[in-house]
């Protein structure tokens, strides 16, 4: 396997562009991969033309880059493992009264596991992206960790938890030490086409950031087989919802009913096809059980040891304490109530340095665990 050899992920976006220019600059022998997940015509959303990620723009952004530093594009149809491995499991999760993270699992089993495959093919020893992470080995306790990135608001690290020792083995973040001002500035030294591009904000296959449309249009059949339900505020019934998947945790606009006081999603009943209001205060719980679990920089989680928990990816992080964990499942209470807890959502646990200790999918969030 050449190990001067690498596979850059390229978006078409200014530090995918940035990430591949700073490895050639550096002696490694780059190509360049777009990923082609998905396609407007299939996820509906679409606005007056396709731009981010997956669109044409992106394609024809990155081959330009790719040219301009001389290293060879590749364009690569993921479209069947990503509908398989991410668009289904969004809508079952959705259906089944959670909220779905889909970059989380796009970056484990489509942006890693099939971009190594590729990798392998192509004889290349490690795959890079344009994330704000930093990969470290620990020679102590002989693993590789993932830690917070120099730019604290730009950091990525809470959406690659996922990852596995062997692709954080194979894998370089060439922009984790700098901070998103700088790379601009970079690419406009170099003279990238993209370093005025904006950045994504939504995630990419639901461009118009309407996940009820995406549903309703994507499973026609599934929308037709849910009920509507009541909507409980402290034990009475005050209106109907439209159907579980189409509320999440913490969720105040769009619940179509007034009862003279702002009212938010507390807890989401599957069974009874329940969806419980409350005041804010309502949304606060003291403790979380996580499950499918992944441990990164370290191999256990200790009981008793104190953390830095994130439950979504704007979170600024809070401390808990580890109550009970094992390789498949963990539990801790915060210091102070947290708000908005989310079944289906990411937990991440760090460390004081920032290094990620390890993460899961939410479970359930209480108050008491009596």
């Amino acid at each position: 396997m050449n190990e001067n050899r690498v596979i850059v992920a390229m978006s078409g976006g200014v530090d995918s562009s940035v990430a591949a220019a700073l490895l050639s600059k550096a002696g490694y022998e780059v190509i360049g991969v777009t990923m082609k997940t998905w396609g407007f015509m299939e996820v509906g959303g679409a606005p007056k033309h396709e731009s981010g990620c997956c669109s044409l723009d992106a394609i024809f952004d990155a081959k330009a880059i790719a040219n301009k530093l001389g290293f060879p594009h590749y364009t690569v149809d993921f479209t069947k493992a990503f509908e398989e491995t991410v668009i289904e499991n969004f809508v079952e999760e959705y259906f089944n009264a959670r909220t779905p993270n889909p970059c989380v699992i796009c970056n484990r089993k489509i942006k890693w596991e099939e971009l190594l495959q590729k990798a392998d093919a192509l004889d290349a020893k490690y795959i890079a992206t344009g994330h704000y992470a930093i990969v470290e080995y620990n020679e102590s306790t002989q693993r590789y960790c993932l830690k917070n990135s120099a730019d604290n608001k730009k950091d990525q690290t809470y959406a690659l938890w996922g990852l596995t020792q062997e692709s954080l083995s194979r894998t370089l973040f060439p922009l984790g030490k700098f901070t998103k001002d700088k790379v601009r500035e970079l690419a406009e030294e170099m003279g990238l086409k993209t370093a005025g591009k904006p950045d994504s904000q939504e995630i990419c296959f639901v461009a118009d950031n309407n996940y009820e449309r995406f549903l309703r249009e994507r499973e026609p059949e599934l929308v037709e087989s849910v009920e509507e339900g009541d909507f409980v505020l402290e034990g009475k019934v005050v209106g109907k919802h439209k159907g579980i998947p189409f509320y999440t945790i913490g969720q105040r606009r769009g619940l179509g009913i007034s009862v003279g006081k702002p009212v938010y999603v507390k807890r989401i009943d599957k069974e009874k096809n329940v969806i419980e209001l409350g005041d804010e205060s309502a949304l606060y719980q003291n403790y979380l059980i996580a499950q499918d679990i992944n441990h990164v920089s370290v191999n256990e989680l200790k009981p008793g040891n104190t953390v830095i928990a994130k439950i979504r990816y704007s979170d600024k992080g809070s401390k808990a304490e580890i109550l009970e964990a094992d390789e498949n499942t963990f539990k801790i209470k915060f210091y102070e109530p947290k708000r908005a807890i989310t079944p289906g959502q990411s937990v991440v646990l760090y460390d004081e340095q920032g290094y990620i200790l390890a993460g899961g999918i939410i479970k359930l969030g209480v108050k008491s665990l009596n």
